[in-house]
């Protein structure tokens, strides 16, 4: 049987299986074309050429998803120097191609459009807890992400309300009484934390 043919496939999994999942790279398979990446029902990164599936987003997840980009895209339509990109933002950084709740772009850094996943680090990405991205999973993404030259990273918590951003200077855990920290690469973004939880509160 070949890799195709498996893709074409479906075993059921006990809900104990710990996600992501590697999954066979399929014949032609070429991590900076996106064309060549498999058609699945849900989202895929590849890690150090592991081809990394990860299962649909839940309901708590993906409706604080949008807070966030809905929150982020008001300030971006008063910094036309910044582009916002969401829907699993796709990158290309220190050899492998992941993906972002949400990330923030300088303008000036993207040039033209390709067609392709984006190859220089964003300003700020955001990455929104889910029942299979647990908070210290995402907390190693933080790391490659900041190895990778993006500046700061926001981790949103649906479950506890809370918004944990991540820089070189360490960590700052803020409750849906703060508002987030300014960054100087980021002017006048200050988001009241609640506003990332209007939906789910």
């Amino acid at each position: 049987m070949t890799v195709t043919e498996r893709y074409q496939q479906t075993i059921v999994l006990p809900r104990a299986v710990q996600f992501p999942v590697e999954m066979l790279r399929p014949e032609g398979f070429e991590e900076d074309r996106l064309e060549t990446w498999p058609k699945v029902t849900g989202r895929l990164e590849c890690v150090e050429g592991r081809l990394l599936y990860m299962p649909p987003c839940e309901d708590l997840q993906q409706d604080t998803v949008t807070d966030v980009v809905v929150a982020l895209g008001a300030w971006s339509r008063e910094h036309r120097d910044f582009v916002l990109g969401t829907n699993e933002a796709g990158m290309r950084l220190n050899d492998a191609t992941r993906a972002a709740d949400a990330a923030i772009w300088r303008r000036a850094d993207l040039g033209a459009y390709t067609d392709g996943v984006r190859r220089v680090p964003p300003v700020l990405a955001v990455e929104v807890a889910g029942e299979d991205e647990p908070e210290p999973m995402l907390m190693r993404k933080a790391s490659w992400y900041l190895d990778a030259g993006v500046e700061v990273v926001w981790i949103v918590l649906p479950e506890s309300r809370e918004l944990v951003v991540v820089d070189a200077a360490g960590q700052t855990r803020l409750t849906t009484a703060a508002a987030s920290p300014q960054h100087a690469s980021l002017p006048g973004l200050a988001l009241r934390v609640a506003d990332l939880f209007v939906q789910i509160s």
